[in-house]
């Protein structure tokens, strides 16, 4: 019976590093600016993109976006990244564009237009409902117990014997 707990726990723990190293390669591609995650907060973009979703936004050339392009730029209001459709795109004389944008379940354009230069970020990976999942499991209820399960998970797999190899045996003198 312990092999069998002890085998379990060894799989668990192995699923959870290559949990934890996913997560590792995603920290390390969004902190090089490759990627950028963002959990979708409202229903502005349903049915397309659902509340609770996670979307992972790679750079495209603002100079390369056309009408009917989602994209993700700062909002001049809020500070926040907005993921909204283009509805129209015009140069803006200064080697940069100004876009104005709308929420596909939106009955008006947004308040303000965006100024776009260089990189935008644009959706190029949408997850259903992992960001409920992700928001879920950093809030402190949810993460201190699995911390805690975690840890009771090694220690099975330390306090065990290992039955396929033999006890040390030690040296008298």
């Amino acid at each position: 019976m312990m092999q069998t707990v002890r085998r379990l726990s060894f799989i668990m723990l192995w699923l959870l590093a290559a949990v934890g190293a996913a997560c590792g390669l995603v920290w390390g591609a969004s902190a090089a600016g490759v990627i950028k995650p963002l959990v979708v907060i409202s229903g502005s973009m349903e049915p397309g993109i659902m509340t609770g979703d996670l979307i992972i936004d790679t750079r495209v050339s603002a100079d390369a976006l056309n009408v009917g392009d989602v994209i993700s730029v700062p909002s001049d209001l809020t500070g926040d990244l907005v993921t909204h459709r283009i509805e129209a795109i015009e140069p803006d004389g200064h080697g940069g564009f100004m876009v104005t944008m709308k929420g596909d379940n939106n009955a008006f354009s947004d308040a303000l237009d965006y100024a776009v230069s260089g990189d935008v970020w644009q959706p190029s990976l949408q997850l259903s409902g992992w960001g409920t999942a992700i928001m879920r499991m950093t809030t402190p209820a949810v993460a201190l117990p699995l911390l805690v399960g975690l840890l009771g998970l090694l220690g099975l797999t330390m306090l065990t014997p290992n039955a396929d190899r033999p006890a040390p045996k030690l040296a008298v003198a």
